[in-house]
């Protein structure tokens, strides 16, 4: 698969995080070197299998709507603490 260099700044971004970091989308494309690509981002990890999409949330920390519960209990399964469908302490 023939990734664009936005893609590719975005996974190597992912990839650099560790268990219990969270990012909000725009943190992660701010790292990716395309401040304001926040919503492109959410794409990326839609269309890329393999990413660990469960540590990037809004920028308010709310987790993701269609399913809140999977994304809690992955972070929570990394120490993160969550309460009322929002990450509490959002942060590398």
């Amino acid at each position: 698969m023939n990734l664009t260099p936005f893609e590719v700044a975005v996974v190597a971004v992912l990839d650099s995080t560790e268990p219990g970091d969270v990012l909000s989308y725009g943190e992660v494309a701010a790292e990716a070197g395309f401040p304001g690509a926040a919503r492109a981002v959410g794409g990326v990890l839609r269309r890329l299998d393999g990413l660990p999409w469960w540590r990037v949330v809004a920028a308010n920390g709310r987790l993701i709507p269609h399913d809140p519960d999977e994304h809690a209990r992955r972070l929570r399964s990394e120490g993160v603490e969550i309460r009322n469908n929002r990450v509490v302490g959002q942060g590398r």
